[in-house]
């Protein structure tokens, strides 16, 4: 199954954790994986454990990462 697979599998099940707001595609030590994105990243001593995202999906890593946020100062910038 191919990494793009995985993800739309598992996207739904991973929306529906505490303060994920997206996935994607991306490297993680130079292989691909699924990223996660979280609105505030937390140690996973203080989630519950069906809250923790798994470290592996259909054998690809994931890979949390906070969520990046924009400003319009910033998009400006971006898109010249």
């Amino acid at each position: 199954m191919t990494i793009e697979e995985v993800m739309r599998r598992h996207e739904k099940q991973l929306l529906g954790l505490p303060n994920v707001t997206g996935v994607g595609i991306g490297e993680k030590g130079g292989r691909p994986a699924i990223l996660v994105f979280v609105s505030r990243k937390l140690p996973e001593s203080v989630l519950a454990t069906q809250d923790i995202v798994p470290k592996t999906l259909g054998g690809y890593e994931t890979d949390v990462q906070p969520e990046v946020k924009v400003g319009p100062s910033q998009s400006q910038h971006i898109n010249g």
